[in-house]
Order: structure tokens, then C-alpha cells, then sequence
């Protein structure tokens, strides 16, 4: 089934962009379930914003575009290194950055000063900080983590490793069901949209907001870009990225949203998987919203060790990022160490420092 959207746009709804809808979620749900029970935050309200904006981005844009939670934003909460209400006030602040940047169209002069090395080193520290937490989530039940990592070994052995934190979560959500049983659906709580934490701005916002706006100038707007065009021919700049990011985040943090971006990784996971239109996003936003409808009362039951084996994958898919894309293992190294142990916003403006510097011996 297709039909055709504005400026001749196709939208297909095939078995490709069905299977392309899964590749996306496949690192999307476990962060926002290891969030929903770790935080305040409700699952189902997150998964309705998910949803919602699958659908609006991937119709305004016309391609397959993601919509992903920020990362480094995600490991601080989950670490407990940020609290709820300083999520809130970051995702904000970020979001009005973004908008600044988008609209005043700098956001290219921007990524002169902080470049890639920097970039891979930012979420080289990420990944740290989501290992130490997966690590120690994991200890909770070594029984369980056996299990996942005989999961973990089948896929790799049949090769599809890339999906084995997907399969983790699957057995997870098995468990949680088979204590709850099947979930009546319910509509998701409208007071839990307006329960808004106190909103606190600290030094612990301002090393958030820096910490990821490395990973989104790097991951969510210029690599996105790029492949955007790579593959599906659209000439998509990364002001209008930017902007976007910046408007749903505005719109939808207040709310009870985790704070949203575009990702490279869900780009190429959704092409990777089939997906060649928007198809895809209305399928998985459509996805999203129905899980939200039956999500209540299973996530309290969900495994915490398995939850850790899953950051621990996904640390390891993202320090792994990090550290193969660059020319400069040394100073990404030094980045995300320095960043773990110390400040990852600090990391972030030492290292631009530090290139600056470099740049002009």
C-alpha cells in the first residue's frame, strides 16, 4: 500500500518499511524503558511524544528520518548524575541553543570549533558513563545476565550482533509479562504530562547541555545530513535539522518528554532494515503510541539486571563509534576518560581548547 504526499512525495506502508521501522527502535526503546524506570518520567507519555514526532518529522521531511532520545542526556539521568528537573531545565536550554543556532543559520560555524576528534571523544565518555551504570545494574541478578549473554553470543553467531540488544530487551519485556500477564490497555495518564519534577538549574545542567550538544552539532545534524543525502538523495541542511530539534523539544519536554533528536544511527539502522520512505515513521510512531496504550504496570516488573545488560551493549555500540572513526585515538581517548572521571562538559571545552591550539602550531 503507498500514496502520494505533498511535493510528490511517496509513502509507502510495505514489509520493508516495516522491518525499516524496526531497525530504529531497536536502541530507542531500551534507553527510554531504563529511563522510565530509573526516573520519574512515564513511559507511555514518552512513547506518545516518540510517536508523535516519527510522524511529523518523517511527513514534513519526506524521508525516513529518526527521532531518538539525546544520549548523553540519557546516560547522566540514568546515572544518577542529573536529576529529573535538571533534564527538564537542560532539554530547554538545549532546545533553545538549537533554535538559536537554526535559525541564525551558525550552526556550521559552529562545528568549525568543535570538530570531529572532539565529537568522537564526547561520546567515547558517554558510553563510559552508560558501562559503569549498565555494569553495576547488571550485578543486581547474575543469573539473568548469563542468560543475556547466551542471547547475546546466539546473535552474534548467526550474525546479527548489531540486533542482540533488542533481543535482550524482547527477553526482558517476556519476563515482565510472564509476572504481570497480558496488560489490560489503558489510556495514558494525562496528569503524568503535567507532573512536572522541580526544575533546577546547576553546574550539573550546564555540563549535560554541553556534553550533548557535542554529540548532537556531531551525531544529530551533521552526520544526519550527510547520510540523508547519501542515501536518499534529500538536501536537508543541518540548520533545518537543528531547528526541528529545537521546536519538538520545546514543545514536548514540558510535557513529560525525554528530550528528542535526529540521529545518524537510526538513519542508517531504518535504511539498513528497508525502509526507503516515510512509511516507516508512521508505522513506528503508530508503534510507539499502541505500546504506550499497554505499557502500564509491565515496566515496574522489568528485569533491572537485563536493563544493565542493554546500556552495557549499547556503551559499548557507542564507545566503539567513537573510537573507529577517528585518526586521533589519543586525544578521544584522553576526552572520554577525562570526561568520566572528572566533567564531561569540562571535557568538552578542554578539547576544543586543545584542537584550537593544535590547529595553529
Amino acid at each position: 500500500m503507498s500514496f502520494t504526499f505533498r511535493d510528490q512525495t511517496t509513502v509507502s506502508l510495505s514489509w520493508n518499511e516495516l522491518t525499516g521501522a524496526v531497525g530504529d527502535s531497536a536502541t530507542v526503546l531500551p534507553v527510554v524503558v531504563a529511563v522510565a524506570v530509573l526516573t520519574e518520567l512515564s513511559l507511555p507519555v514518552m512513547l506518545v511524544w516518540f510517536g508523535v514526532f516519527q510522524v511529523v518529522w518523517g511527513l514534513y521531511y519526506g524521508v525516513p528520518i529518526s527521532v531518538e532520545p539525546m544520549k548523553a542526556f540519557a546516560a547522566l539521568v540514568i546515572a544518577g548524575t542529573i536529576s529529573t528537573g535538571e533534564l527538564v531545565v537542560a532539554g530547554l536550554l538545549l532546545a533553545g541553543i538549537l533554535l538559536v543556532l537554526g535559525t541564525t543559520q551558525s550552526l556550521e560555524t559552529v562545528n568549525q570549533y568543535v570538530d570531529d576528534t572532539v565529537v568522537r571523544g564526547v561520546q567515547l565518555g558517554v558510553a563510559l558513563v552508560l558501562l559503569e551504570t549498565g555494569i553495576g545494574l547488571g550485578l543486581t541478578d547474575l543469573r539473568l545476565v548469563a542468560v543475556a549473554i547466551g542471547v547475546v553470543a546466539v546473535f552474534a553467531l548467526l550474525g546479527h550482533s548489531g540486533q542482540s540488544a533488542f533481543a535482550v530487551f524482547a527477553v526482558g519485556a517476556a519476563l515482565a509479562l510472564a509476572e504481570t500477564g497480558m496488560p489490560t490497555p489503558a489510556v495514558p495518564g494525562v496528569d503524568a504530562m503535567f507532573m512536572l519534577p522541580s526544575m533546577t538549574l546547576s553546574a550539573q545542567t550546564a555540563e549535560a547541555v554541553l556534553a550533548q550538544i557535542a554529540v548532537t552539532v556531531g551525531n544529530a545534524a551533521l552526520a544526519t545530513s550527510v547520510l540523508l543525502a547519501d542515501y536518499f538523495d534529500r538536501d536537508v541542511s543541518v540548520d533545518q535539522l537543528s531547528n526541528s530539534m529545537g521546536l519538538m523539544n520545546l514543545a514536548a519536554v514540558p510535557f513529560g518528554a525525554f528530550p528528542m533528536c535526529h540521529g545518524s544511527g537510526g538513519v542508517a539502522g531504518k535504511y539498513a532494515f528497508g525502509a526507503r520512505t516515510p512509511g516507516a515513521n508512521l508505522i513506528l510512531g503508530a508503534g510507539y503510541v499502541l505500546t504506550a496504550f499497554l505499557a502500564v504496570g509491565v515496566i515496574a516488573a522489568y528485569p533491572t539486571a537485563l536493563l544493565g545488560v542493554i546500556l552495557v551493549l549499547i556503551a559499548l555500540q557507542l564507545g566503539w563509534t567513537g573510537v573507529s572513526r577517528t585518526d586521533d585515538l589519543t586525544v578521544v581517548a584522553a576526552i572520554g576518560v577525562f570526561g568520566v572521571l572528572v566533567n564531561l562538559g569540562l571535557a568538552l571545552v578542554l578539547g576544543v581548547l586543545v584542537q584550537q591550539l593544535r590547529a595553529k602550531v
